[in-house]
């Protein structure tokens, strides 16, 4: 199980690392596509084995997005707070994410469908 929830967490990192470069570009799609991102890798990590890798997922995801909000060494800043637009970024992937983990476990469960029972009034 150990390893799932690691895989969790990757699958957060990316989709973090990806969201961030993707949200500011082509505005507001960007953005929309970035928060997709985050609640689809979320949707999979809970679908694949359930709360504990979506909490990996959820760990990954915001271990990514404050690095990625601080100031590098050259003064550059992937995730700008004055426009708004990452703060939107910030705040949603995270709701995202939050919307996923109090979902009905009924949305994730696998299974075959009931047979439907055939009318023989003949």
């Amino acid at each position: 199980m150990v390893w799932k929830v690691v895989l969790g967490a990757a699958a957060g990192v990316v989709a973090g690392a990806l969201g961030t470069v993707a949200h500011g570009g082509h505005r507001p799609w960007g953005l929309v596509a970035a928060l997709a991102l985050v609640v689809s890798t979320a949707t999979m990590a809970r679908a694949w084995a359930g709360r504990q890798v979506l909490g990996g997922h959820v760990v990954g995801l915001a271990v990514t997005l404050v690095i990625l909000a601080r100031t590098g060494p050259g003064g550059d800043v992937l995730i700008p707070s004055g426009g708004g637009l990452g703060w939107v970024w910030l705040v949603g992937a995270v709701l995202m994410a939050a919307l996923v983990a109090v979902a009905p476990g009924w949305l994730f469960a696998d299974r075959a469908p009931e047979p439907v029972a055939e009318d023989r009034s003949d």
